[in-house]
């Protein structure tokens, strides 16, 4: 199938429909955020909200009219058809529609016999004229129509003719496009593109299609869509929405232009895919999904042994396309499954020249294995194993310090102030240092005493920080005795890295991936 970026649409409608997801909330300026993220990506539809029926979609539109400047999507306003029996110019929230000053009107309309007669408690025949009077309303209006057809597939296995005569009534009327909405979204791809070819032979316009995940195929129902005929695809930025979730916007414009071939978005646009995605997650408060296909940071990461070793040859055998198209990368994951060629390759991700090191390879790998049997994971964890890596090579970084002992404290004051306090000593160039620091807890406690130890002697970690903390709780056998793993994120405000400590006591297994965080940090940064 062949086509051109103005006669297929991408529409996304994540600050629509997308917000209806289960603990999202989107402020106005957060919409406005997102919308321009969206428009970087080169969807030719941004769906902004119902203006009337919400005050924050309202005023969204509002600004957007002076706020947004967008490069490829023209913005969209959603609202329903006139009611029944009402004239579609006394209809306030039609009028509220015309007012948001959008160039294009997405509609809602009924598209089931049972809906219309069960919902709208009104005829079959007064449901097609409020079709056809608010999409003939808004065209006399300036405005580019398209006609969302609710419950469209299930109407159809009720009566396969009245969804038929709701897109037709809009055709009719002037409406571009007639979206098929899989609103409970039952169907499986074989459903939607026999249900899409029939309806595409029997209708004059342009075909659009509207996907929800509750059979986790809302991707592949609108590919097959597609393959039937449609040219005008719905969208929400990692699939977010109502229930189970949309068919999600960058799957979408991933498969439809690397594998059927459409430019569907502007192709210097591709590339933004991964950055887009996370940032919109990072305004919706929910944490980006490490596995989503093409931008998730999973999506090109390798673990088997035997996979390194065919990337090791050429990349192209284990990846289905080059990670850059998208904005994304691949990685190698070191575990205990990882073989010589995962060690070399990771080297090379790290910037670890391995070259004539077969012995020292061989030493990390047999050194993986020992240590993953005992807890220690390093997938997450680059920096740890970086300095693991660099551990067996010729002139391996020398320890920051020797340490003597350290000791925690807390202490609970009768106010409720709770305060760690910890003491290193360590030696430093054959200096005895006794360092004290107190913290929010012992780990925070720990990190500014050692650092407050080794600073005068490595500069750099003075600007160095904790970013995040995480336990995980291996092997429990009952009481208080099981293996901790610590994975702590560290900051120097440029970038960050992850370290990896285990231990029967997490104070000590904090303590081991704290040290690997300021090796690292010595390591990677120059002294001032």
């Amino acid at each position: 199938m062949t086509t051109t970026e103005t006669d297929f649409h991408v529409f996304d409608t994540t600050l629509r429909d997308g917000a209806q997801r289960e603990g999202v909330s989107y402020s106005v300026a957060d919409k406005l955020a997102v919308a321009r993220l969206l428009d970087e990506i080169g969807v030719g539809f941004i769906e902004g909200g119902w203006p009337g029926a919400l005050p924050k979609d309202t005023e969204f539109f509002s600004r957007a009219r002076t706020e947004l400047q967008l490069k490829h999507a023209q913005l969209v306003a959603f609202g329903a058809t006139r009611k029944a029996g009402v004239a579609v110019e006394d209809d306030a929230q039609v009028r509220a529609l015309l007012d948001a000053q959008t160039p294009v009107v997405c509609l809602v309309a009924k598209s089931d016999v049972r809906h219309v007669r069960e919902a709208l408690r009104t005829t079959l025949e007064e449901n097609l004229a409020m079709v056809a009077d608010t999409v003939a309303f808004f065209v006399a209006h300036g405005r580019r129509v398209f006609l969302d057809c609710e419950h469209f597939f299930d109407g159809y296995a009720a009566d396969p003719d009245y969804g038929v005569r709701v897109l037709q009534a809009a055709f009719d009327a002037g409406a571009e496009v007639g979206v098929l909405c899989d609103t409970n979204g039952g169907m499986l791809p074989m459903g939607v593109g026999r249900v899409v070819a029939d309806v595409r032979a029997r209708t004059t316009g342009m075909l659009g299609i509207h996907c929800q995940d509750d059979t986790g195929c809302a991707v592949a129902n609108t590919l097959a869509a597609v393959e039937a005929g449609v040219t005008h695809v719905q969208g929400t930025a990692n699939g977010y929405g109502e229930r189970a979730g949309n068919a999600d916007t960058f799957a979408l414009i991933g498969n439809l232009v690397t594998k059927m071939g459409i430019p569907a978005v502007p192709a210097e646009c591709l590339p933004e895919l991964q950055r887009v995605s996370h940032a919109i997650a990072e305004l919706a408060n929910i944490a980006p999904d490490e596995h989503q296909p093409f931008v998730g940071a999973s999506a090109f990461a390798h673990k088997a042994g035997l996979h390194a070793s065919a990337i090791k040859v050429s990349p192209e055998l284990y990846n289905h396309l080059d990670p850059a198209v998208v904005g994304n990368d691949m990685r190698i994951l070191v575990t205990e499954m990882a073989g010589r060629a995962s060690v070399e390759l990771k080297g090379r991700e790290l910037g670890v020249d391995l070259t004539g090191q077969a012995d020292a390879i061989g030493r990390v790998v047999d050194q993986v294995k020992v240590l993953e049997a005992d807890g220690w994971s390093f997938e997450a964890a680059d920096a740890s194993f970086e300095l693991l890596l660099r551990s067996q090579l010729p002139g391996a970084p020398a320890p920051l310090f020797e340490l003597e002992s350290y000791k925690t404290s807390v202490e609970h004051w009768g106010n409720g102030v709770v305060i760690s306090e910890a003491t290193v000593k360590v030696h430093v160039d054959g200096e005895r240092i006794i360092s004290t620091g107190e913290g929010n807890g012992p780990v925070n406690a720990l990190d500014n005493a050692l650092r407050q130890a080794l600073v005068s002697r490595y500069p750099q970690l003075a600007d160095v920080a904790l970013a995040d903390y995480k336990v995980r709780i291996l092997g429990w056998k009952g009481g208080t005795s099981a293996t901790t793993r610590v994975l702590i994120d560290t900051t120097d405000g440029v970038g960050e890295w992850t370290t990896v400590g285990v231990h029967a006591n997490i104070v000590e297994a904090s303590w081991h991936a704290l040290v690997d965080a300021l090796t690292y940090a010595v390591l990677r940064r120059p002294a001032p």
